[in-house]
């Protein structure tokens, strides 16, 4: 009776540390320094981009318009029009994503997010907080080995002045 209840007490416990804190939701405003109401992002986000950047959603791989983009510029937040990432780091990955081999310092923080049951590097815009993507360290090996794997849903490209 007793290792019945113990199990039943082990059982409770380790399902009991899958809480809520791996539903991540961007819920610290006052660490951005662009704020806004659930509803002013809804009106000047598209669907997409609203699902991506607000509720930490992934677009559909291979769906971009930005995948196979290859003119010169810059790639900003499509929330508040930080400058994310240069061209001259998008590569190629064969994932189905926008991917770049690094982040224009300082506009790109860090997180962690479990929603797939393993631990991962989240990215989000450092001035909105709006969900970007993910890091991994499978990236050309010949520049940082990083793979930044964006929404294109969550970034506006800029052209560069000619």
């Amino acid at each position: 009776m007793f290792m019945k209840r113990l199990s039943l007490i082990i059982t409770l416990a380790f399902f009991g540390c899958n809480g809520i804190s791996q539903d991540k939701k961007i819920t610290k405003k006052e660490n951005f320094s662009v704020v806004k109401t659930d509803s002013e992002w809804r009106s000047e986000l598209s669907e997409i981009a609203y699902y991506v950047l607000r509720e930490a959603g992934t677009e559909r791989s291979f769906t971009s318009d930005l995948l196979s983009l290859k003119e010169e510029g810059i790639y900003v937040c499509a929330g508040c029009g930080t400058e994310l990432f240069k061209s001259q780091n998008k590569f190629v990955s064969g994932t189905g994503w926008p991917s770049f081999d690094q982040e224009i310092k300082g506009n790109v923080a860090y997180d962690v997010d479990y929603k797939i049951g393993y631990k991962r590097t989240e990215e989000h815009c450092a001035t909105c907080g709006g969900h970007l993507g993910h890091v991994f360290d499978d990236g050309p090996t010949e520049t940082t080995g990083k793979r930044h794997c964006i929404n294109g849903a969550a970034l506006k490209f800029i052209p560069a002045k000619e």
